[in-house]
């Protein structure tokens, strides 16, 4: 490990005892980033009034390369179209998800080629695997008995969630097929009913606890 990572986990370790703070991944290659921005606005009031976190209201933004990824717990990604990932982003990344980081991945469908190859950057040796319905993920404050739920249907697939777990941790899940940040959006964004945004605001708070866990 070198001076630069160490200073990175120290930095990052200081500034996350004390935060509870989301931040926007955003990245390169011409995806939209910046999708679903009354998202995790939402998300954040309902964390923080049913699960007692104290997240700032609105949403930090964040570079891939930046060293502000370390002042905070999780990042929050998600688009329709291609990223791309710099050498610089991903050594960062890196850094970042084996330093106590945690990634979400949103695929709001259109998504999932471009995860797979530029996460395979970060990671080399690991491989998205499907998260065991018995995971804490899915049992935080609210239980979730068959996974990832279905908030938005593309092509009749089932909700699947993914993650990528480096020396046995869960670094990063990744909802495919699912549209969880859509179900965040503000009621007359997508039309959804209560009961889904309920599910989905479940679920990602359940995320969000999780992340922020010791």
């Amino acid at each position: 490990m070198n001076k630069l990572t160490s200073l990175l986990i120290i930095l990052f370790i200081s500034a996350t005892s004390f935060a509870q703070d989301i931040a926007i991944l955003k990245y390169d290659g011409g995806g939209d980033w910046y999708a679903n921005p009354t998202a995790l606005p939402n998300l954040i009031e309902f964390c923080n009034k049913n699960i007692q976190t104290k997240i700032s209201e609105k949403p930090k933004t964040v570079e891939a390369t930046s060293i502000e990824i370390f002042n905070y717990p999780i990042i929050f990604m998600t688009g329709h179209g291609n990223v791309f990932l710099n050498d610089d982003a991903v050594q960062n990344l890196r850094n970042y998800l084996t330093s106590g980081g945690f990634l979400h991945i949103s695929d709001n469908y259109g998504l999932d080629e471009y995860i797979r190859r530029e996460l395979k950057k970060v990671f080399p040796k690991l491989d998205f695997q499907e998260i065991p319905y018995n995971h804490p993920i899915y049992n935080q404050s609210y239980t979730f008995e068959k996974g990832v739920p279905k908030i938005h249907e593309h092509d009749s697939k089932k909700p699947q969630g993914f993650g990528l777990f480096y020396e046995g941790e869960l670094v990063c899940f990744y909802d495919y097929e699912s549209d969880l940040s859509d179900g965040w959006e503000d009621a007359v964004v997508h039309n959804d009913s209560q009961e889904i945004r309920l599910k989905a605001l479940k679920m990602g708070a359940n995320i969000v606890e999780f992340s922020f866990k010791d």
